[in-house]
């Protein structure tokens, strides 16, 4: 039976602030951990003003299901040099790194397994500090990288790639770095740099392929899958599950999704939560937390932002704008029939 923690619950078992507050002036600072869960560390490094690297090793002895609600996410580089972490959105193993753009990230539930050694690296950008740096660049941005940054109420940019061997190099040396203090600072911010210029390389300078042409058979599997997720609006599967129950793989219909509906699984699911609740609305059947509820949000605020953003208006005020509609139309028909009457 698997331990289920909250993220909440999970940095307070890797990061106690009993052992070591971190203050807020430490720039470097290590959490050790000994638990009947497991054992392990957690280093973080504040590189400087909106750049963190993080180091991560653990091992437990028990399954954990770690349950994150929709948050706020900077850009984020996250390598996994050992074990494996599956989520009911996404994976990653060994030899594999994940990219996040900036945006809102989706409640997700993490799964990571007992008696298995996890080795990471990790770090994070704030998107001013991207920006700033690309504000910088005295040529048009790439269109490559349009989508890794978003609004904090829009669905995230992620992509998983293979860590190629000149990154694995770059991550050794973070790990080994060889210096203390101001010039392990300096050191460490050239890596970080380093990382992102390699995930630039593959996201731009790798030549472009022309898709493959997807077989019928394929597409109908797609469909399928899209229907899944209209069905299971409020508890979708997860991306792997997803292609299980398609009959086809989670690369293939990862690429195939965008082909045929020209988004990702995660955007058109969103898409159509704001349009079902938008519905729900409507119909005056729920309210606005039912509304929310029934489509998968679990944060009421979420909600509303994604909705304002998705419609122009707060979902509020366009219930009280339907409540005004039907009130305006059932005075009209009163109206009508007091006059038939009179007649």
């Amino acid at each position: 039976m698997a331990i289920i923690l909250s993220q909440q619950d999970y940095w307070e078992l890797v990061c106690p602030e009993s052992e070591a507050p971190h203050l807020p002036s430490e720039v470097d600072h290590t959490w050790k951990y000994c638990s009947d869960v497991g054992t392990g560390y957690y280093r973080e490094i504040q590189i400087r003003e909106g750049i963190e690297l993080a180091i991560a090793e653990d091992y437990f002895h028990e399954d954990l299901k770690i349950i994150t609600c929709d948050r706020e996410h900077p850009l984020e580089l996250s390598y996994t040099l050992i074990g494996t972490a599956t989520s009911n959105l996404d994976s990653a193993h060994t030899g594999q790194y994940g990219f996040c753009g900036s945006g809102m990230a989706p409640g997700e539930i993490l799964q990571l397994t007992a008696d298995q050694r996890n080795l990471r690296v990790s770090l994070h950008l704030e998107p001013a500090v991207f920006q700033q740096w690309m504000s910088g660049i005295p040529r048009q941005i790439p269109a490559e990288i349009s989508d890794w940054l978003k609004p904090y109420d829009q669905p995230y940019y992620t992509q998983t790639n293979q860590t190629t061997t000149t990154m694995q190099a770059t991550l050794q040396q973070i790990l080994h770095c060889p210096f203390q203090g101001l010039t392990q600072q300096i050191y460490l911010e050239g890596k970080v740099w380093e990382l992102i210029a390699l995930h630039l390389a593959q996201a731009i300078e790798t030549p472009s392929r022309e898709p493959k042409s997807l077989r019928a058979d394929d597409i109908e599997r797609i469909y399928y899958a899209k229907d899944v997720l209209v069905a299971r609006l409020d508890e979708p599967p997860s991306l792997i599950e997803l292609a299980r129950l398609a009959g086809i793989n989670d690369h293939k219909l990862k690429v195939g999704f965008r082909q045929v509906f020209g988004t990702t699984v995660f955007g058109y699911l969103h898409d159509y939560r704001m349009e079902r609740s938008r519905q729900l609305l409507e119909s005056g059947d729920l309210n606005i937390a039912e509304a929310a509820k029934a489509v998968g949000f679990v944060n009421r605020s979420h909600f509303a932002i994604a909705f304002r953003k998705k419609f122009g208006v707060n979902p509020r005020d366009y219930r009280q704008s339907v409540l005004n509609r039907e009130v305006s139309y059932n005075s009209v028909h009163r109206s009508k029939n007091s006059v038939h009457r009179s007649t």
